[in-house]
């Protein structure tokens, strides 16, 4: 899995296999799947594996203002870009 992203400990990613644009946020032993919704959001949780609901609020935070860049990240790892 391809890192786009770090933060707060946390690594964000996508499959290259899975083309309907999940992205995962994998640390601290929890892991959870997010559906980008590109190009215009919002991220939206798919499935959650152990973080709290305060975690996925600031994951969303993080995942919506830095949309625009995960998009183009999906793009290029998809070869689309």
């Amino acid at each position: 899995m391809p890192n786009v992203l770090r933060f707060d400990g946390l690594r964000v990613g996508f499959i290259r296999t899975i083309i309907d644009r999940p992205m995962f946020v994998i640390g601290r032993g929890c892991e959870a799947v997010f559906d980008l919704n590109c190009p215009a959001g919002p991220a939206e949780i798919r499935e959650n594996y152990g973080f709290s609901r305060r975690e996925i609020r600031q994951m969303l935070a993080v995942l919506t203002e830095d949309l625009t860049a995960l998009c183009k990240a999906w793009e290029q790892i998809h070869g689309i870009a």
